[in-house]
């Protein structure tokens, strides 16, 4: 009796950790450490900083409309968050064991997207890519500024590119009468197309060479993962994708 007790709450548990882990708090609690680094890495590191794309797009966005204030972007970021899961009327607590959850869900993707890279790799000549700079042949202040942009990139890429415009993109397909699940892939299709090509627009972003082996390379992989994190989006929310994203990047970093 006390046998079937037990499977039957660990049958619970395991149910439960795939509910609460989607919810919008539990990625809000999930990523709060994350943002509070990156920016507080931001401010420490000054103008040596690795400030992420996105980050940086959307706050031009910000001051476009008048409000140009430094901690005004993560409290957006907070407030969609918090806005988005008083809307689902889901209760206000989040288990710590949701959280560990979490970090070993998102290691375990962040392992799988760096083996599809390993893979897509044995397709292209190994010769087109640039030597690697290895996270760990990195001297304190490198590491440091790397690692603060890696943490950017798993939260403010994921809240433009997922969370606000293929969030979006949907909304708009749904209203002109698209069918559910073809409106989340023209949408999830597009977004990781601009995603791809994000990585070479603006002064820091890489050579847009058409001719180039590797710029194909690259550029097919980033929409790769553009789709992959599309899918943790839809499927497992907006945390298990910023988290597995910011696990992809430090994982590449070091290895």
């Amino acid at each position: 009796m006390h046998e079937a007790d037990d499977v039957k709450q660990a049958n619970s548990n395991g149910v439960d950790y795939w509910v609460q882990s989607q919810r919008p708090l539990a990625s809000l609690v999930f990523i709060a450490p994350l943002l509070a680094t990156y920016e507080l890495g931001v401010l420490l590191l000054g103008p040596s900083a690795i400030r992420n794309g996105a980050d940086v797009w959307l706050r031009q966005v910000l001051e476009l409309i008048g409000f140009g204030q430094y901690f005004l972007l993560p409290a957006v970021c907070v407030c969609i968050l918090l806005g988005w899961h008083h809307t689902t009327r889901q209760p206000w607590e989040v288990a710590p064991s949701v959280l560990k959850g979490m970090v070993c869900e998102c290691v375990l993707l962040a392992i799988g997207l760096r083996f599809l890279l390993h893979l897509q790799s044995g397709l292209f000549d190994p010769s087109a890519a640039p030597p690697p700079a290895a996270l760990l042949a990195a001297d304190a202040h490198e590491t440091a500024r790397r690692l603060v942009g890696f943490l950017g990139a798993g939260v403010y890429e994921e809240l433009l590119f997922r969370l606000i415009l293929l969030s979006s993109v949907v909304w708009v397909l749904r209203s002109l009468d698209m069918a559910p699940g073809a409106s989340v892939f023209t949408a999830a299709l597009s977004t990781s197309l601009f995603f791809a090509l994000a990585h070479y627009i603006g002064p820091h972003a890489e050579a847009l060479d058409w001719q180039s082996h590797w710029f194909w390379f690259t550029f097919v992989f980033r929409f790769l993962a553009g789709m992959f994190f599309s899918l943790l989006f839809v499927i497992r929310g907006f945390g298990i994708a910023a988290g597995a994203h910011a696990g992809y990047d430090i994982l590449v970093g070091i290895w």
